[in-house]
């Protein structure tokens, strides 16, 4: 992999922690105005959903990409629960909607880098991701250990309520699993010649479980009484959409964990740079949460130039 690349993927990478910031903020207010948020992800998935299959029916290359996609699962280079990665990100996006108006971005962003940093380390060493197995070396642990406590610095004036933390283990789960998610889509991705078809992979499961437990939900809570009039409120799924795409492209380039390294520092400045411009009940951002800013992107740096950790063999 030239060092041209890599800086690409992180940079790309960056700009992806940008776009959940973003989403995450715009899924929470929705699930709060709502007071449903499974109702709030199913939107959001259905609404990139539905742009992807429109985007698919004027596209044929990504039709065709869609087709080696179900050649690659026939013939076995793709197993049918790679294809299930949307899952996870439904989770995650429920998440945002369920917790957010109670634990805060803060907290949720903690609890997600704890397990995305943790399991980075996990599905790389086990080469589930197409970058193929990296070995866990000293820096690369250093590297997750570092993003963690950055984000803890950049919070740490907000972690005083024992309850926001129980909730928070709900977020820390979704960030395990994102990184799996992040290494099967980029197994599809790789398959399809292509990130989009990919993304319409993960859409279109995501889409599906949100469908099954909302059903549910909808069942014994009935619908909410009124929507939101404000049209933002309702694009979370349009960040979705190239969220997927940058991250099932560069995840064969850098990596899972390096991948999750670099969203980690995107989400943090995005968060600091809202907070700035719209901040949370007049709140402005606090010194530590520049530091922990500065930390998370000095991680970025110190795992970017390392030397590539792919296994032989």
């Amino acid at each position: 992999m030239t060092d041209g690349r890599r800086a690409l993927g992180i940079a790309l990478a960056l700009l992806v922690g940008a776009l959940l910031a973003v989403q995450a903020r715009i899924n929470g207010e929705l699930g709060e105005r709502l007071h449903d948020g499974v109702l709030a992800a199913f939107v959001s998935f259905g609404g990139g959903l539905l742009v992807l299959l429109a985007m698919a029916a004027a596209i044929g290359r990504m039709r065709a990409g869609m087709r080696r996609v179900v050649l690659a699962v026939r013939g076995g280079e793709l197993r049918w629960w790679q294809l299930c990665g949307g899952a996870s990100g439904a989770y995650l996006v429920a998440c945002q909607g369920l917790t957010i108006s109670s634990i805060g971005v803060a907290v949720f962003t903690v609890a997600v880098v704890g397990g995305q940093t943790a399991s980075g380390l996990v599905v790389d060493r086990l080469g589930l991701g197409p970058a193929g197995a990296q070995r866990v070396t000293g820096l690369r642990v250093l590297a997750a250990v570092g993003a963690v406590l950055a984000v803890l610095v950049a919070v740490s004036d907000r972690l005083a309520a024992p309850a926001a933390l129980g909730l928070a283990a709900l977020p820390l789960l979704a960030g395990f699993a994102l990184s799996w998610q992040q290494a099967v889509n980029g197994r599809v991705a790789m398959a399809a010649h292509g990130p989009l078809p990919a993304a319409l992979v993960n859409f279109t499961a995501g889409t599906a479980v949100l469908v099954a437990v909302g059903a549910v939900a909808v069942a014994v809570n009935g619908l909410p009484a009124r929507y939101p009039p404000e049209a933002w409120l309702y694009a979370g799924g349009l960040f979705g959409i190239p969220v997927i795409v940058l991250a099932a492209l560069v995840v064969r380039w850098i990596g899972v964990l390096l991948l999750g390294l670099a969203t980690v520092a995107g989400q943090i400045v995005t968060a600091l740079a809202l907070d700035l411009a719209a901040p949370a009940a007049g709140a402005a951002p606090s010194a530590a949460t520049v530091v922990g800013c500065v930390l998370a992107l000095a991680v970025v740096a110190v795992a970017g130039s390392a030397r590539d950790a792919r296994m032989a063999g």
